[in-house]
């Protein structure tokens, strides 16, 4: 089962966004685990998941696996616009050792609650016995899913784990706070919030280029710390959060590149000016 701090892991990418930079997946993971991550979760929506197509992220999945080994917990995000690439890539997820599969609900259509229920039973089942986790985002997938969809997945599919949730504010994330399932914070503002209400740790896109600033906030997750790395969020935020945390990695020290999958965009002047202020202000 996952645990703790968890980094949303970007994906590295070369030229203007095109191919994977292989290279760079190990000294990425190394950056990670030397910062206490106790886990990654490859091809999230900060990794860029859903801009890639089979092949990319069975590939990526396997270096981040790779470059893991035995000190990290990789799970691997399988959600996609339709059911079959679903459960081809939790089945793939399964086969090369990951350590978990997480699904998020498919974009663009308002599935109903059976469509909802199909889907996510076909994705646990490709990757049974792997723990299975549903991953709850309204803001990306233009819907919640109801809560007895998950009622009724519970009793469907017996490696169903837990959740990780990314609704804000609190009102809309409590809800899935559920008894008997592992749930993980995914916006980092609410892990003081969320863990005090029984969370078992969070999966944060920040960890993925601040993994310093999460890792210590889930250890000992106080409202102050919650505020400070909820306002270092903020302000990646208000860029382009991909290419922006991107850029950060690379002022930290990790060889990874600015660039994204279209139609994400990168940076302008002004905006990596900007990703300078941010990164020495940590530092400092």
């Amino acid at each position: 089962m996952l645990h703790g701090a968890i980094a949303a892991a970007l994906t590295p990418l070369t030229g203007a966004g095109t191919a994977i930079d292989e290279d760079a997946i190990p000294p990425y993971v190394d950056f990670l685990a030397s910062h206490g991550i106790d886990g990654v979760l490859a091809l999230g929506t900060t990794g860029e998941g859903v801009l890639f197509d089979l092949d990319e992220r069975r590939r990526i999945a396997e270096l981040f696996m790779e470059a893991a080994g035995a000190r990290l917990q990789v799970a691997v995000h399988c959600g996609a616009q339709s059911t079959a690439d679903t459960t081809t890539l939790a089945e793939h997820a399964a086969m090369v050792g990951a350590d978990a599969v997480a699904v998020i609900a498919p974009p663009y259509f308002a599935l109903d609650a059976d469509e909802l229920f199909e889907h996510f039973a076909a994705a646990a089942g490709a990757c049974d016995p792997l723990p299975f986790y549903i991953y709850e985002f309204a803001a990306r997938s233009g819907y919640s899913i109801p809560l007895d969809v998950i009622a009724r997945l519970r009793e469907h599919a017996s490696n169903l784990a837990g959740i990780k949730v990314s609704d804000t504010p609190w009102e809309k994330f409590e809800p899935y706070v559920i008894d008997g399932l592992d749930i993980f914070v995914g916006p980092e503002a609410l892990i003081p919030q969320g863990i005090a209400a029984g969370a078992v740790g969070a999966v944060s896109g920040l960890a993925g280029s601040f993994p310093d600033a999460v890792v210590p906030l889930v250890r000992d997750p106080s409202p102050e710390a919650g505020e400070r790395v909820g306002a270092l969020r903020a302000s990646l935020q208000r860029l382009p959060f991909h290419a922006a945390s991107k850029m950060a990695l690379g002022l930290r020290g990790v060889p990874v590149r600015g660039a994204v999958r279209q139609p994400l965009r990168g940076l302008t002047d002004d905006e990596r000016v900007e990703v300078e202020r941010i990164v020495g202000e940590w530092h400092a």
